[in-house]
């Protein structure tokens, strides 16, 4: 069949890719560049997710963890295992038995896909670790083990890979309208297509109300990021003080990588990363950190907007998940995260293939 993708992130990409290799005829439309969004303003991260299962998304964590181990394989050149350390004091919000129970629950899920299995470190080998983090009231830390990548490099690696399998990659190429019988509309006029696939992460919801269809809700939220200088080779899974929110220390390209915040968005507000988005990692940052960091010391920000399923009222607890909708022989796709691009494409050409037989 002749199929159009509308999006060039990596859902799009893997998508167009997967379809590809099911023998479709596939042209994927970019507005800008490929991986100039979203897709490239994640926190580098090809995880599970460790804490979604504290929101119950155990099957999202299990095939997450799985597909980590898939781009690992297939891409050591842009990705790479990282141990992470989980530190715990005396007023941390997890008692040492519920972190625990959750790193046994992310070993078992990854089974023979894991990349090494987690434990407890004392304050002293803790320290001898990261020196930099702050010794009072440390009891010792978890150390588990995460992929990280270079997010748009390797999503231009999908993009190799879809070319190697003659998917026509069309950048610059906004597309202003869809519609149900699979057509689109471009500045050069209206194509007809078999299927449209919407991929278009944080803009596939207005894709669909610009051309006069139903919608899904979708939470639109900003994950901002701070590039501070290096501390150390371990990553840190860190408790925000007084919530029940995660932030990342990282590692990342010679240098330390921050982040990352949950605020609602508007497709029309700037995407960056603000004021009071800055102080609030800083700030997190130096309750864990010495010496501490000032404004001067960040190096680079960054920001993106992550679509999310919507109907929770905490942009912290929204899921990760992901769902397929048709609107006749239109597909739109909502939600998603990084390293479930591939499972997520395989529910794509699933759904494409189902819907020829019907």
């Amino acid at each position: 069949m002749k199929l159009a993708i509308v999006g060039g992130g990596i859902n799009g990409l893997s998508s167009a890719w997967q379809l590809a290799l099911a023998g479709h005829q596939v042209t994927l439309f970019e507005r800008d560049t490929l991986m100039a969004a979203t897709s490239s303003a994640s926190s580098k991260l090809l995880h599970g997710g460790l804490r979604y299962l504290e929101q119950g998304e155990f099957r999202l964590v299990r095939e997450a963890l799985q597909e980590r181990r898939w781009w690992l394989k297939k891409a050591p050149q842009l990705t790479r295992r990282l141990p992470i350390l989980y530190p715990v004091y005396r007023d941390s919000r997890r008692p040492r038995w519920q972190l625990k129970i959750g790193l046994w629950l992310y070993d078992s899920f990854a089974g023979r896909k894991g990349i090494g299995r987690h434990r407890w470190l004392t304050a002293g080998q803790t320290l001898r670790c990261s020196p930099h983090l702050k010794a009072e009231g440390l009891t010792g830390s978890y150390l588990f083990f995460d992929g990280q990548m270079d997010d748009r490099k390797l999503g231009l690696w999908m993009a190799a890979q879809c070319s190697k399998a003659g998917v026509q990659l069309a950048e610059h190429s906004p597309v202003l309208k869809v519609s149900t019988d699979a057509r689109i509309l471009l500045a050069s006029g209206w194509q007809q297509y078999d299927r449209v696939i919407n991929v278009a992460g944080p803009w596939s919801q207005q894709l669909l109300a610009q051309s006069g269809l139903k919608q899904q809700p979708l939470d639109l939220v900003r994950g901002s990021h701070l590039l501070l200088p290096p501390i150390g080779r371990y990553g840190h899974m860190l408790e925000v003080p007084a919530e029940a929110r995660i932030v990342f220390v990282l590692p990342y390209q010679g240098n330390t990588l921050l982040g990352t915040t949950e605020v609602r968005q508007q497709l029309d507000e700037p995407i960056k990363c603000s004021a009071d988005e800055r102080d609030y990692l800083l700030a997190t940052y130096n309750h864990y950190f010495q010496p501490a960091v000032q404004y001067n010391s960040v190096l680079a920000d960054f920001a993106g907007v992550r679509p999310l399923l919507g109907g929770s009222e905490n942009a912290s607890k929204a899921s990760r998940e992901y769902q397929l909708n048709w609107q006749g022989q239109l597909l739109t796709v909502s939600g998603g995260k990084w390293t479930t691009a591939r499972a997520l494409a395989s529910q794509v050409r699933q759904a494409v293939s189902e819907s020829i037989t019907k």
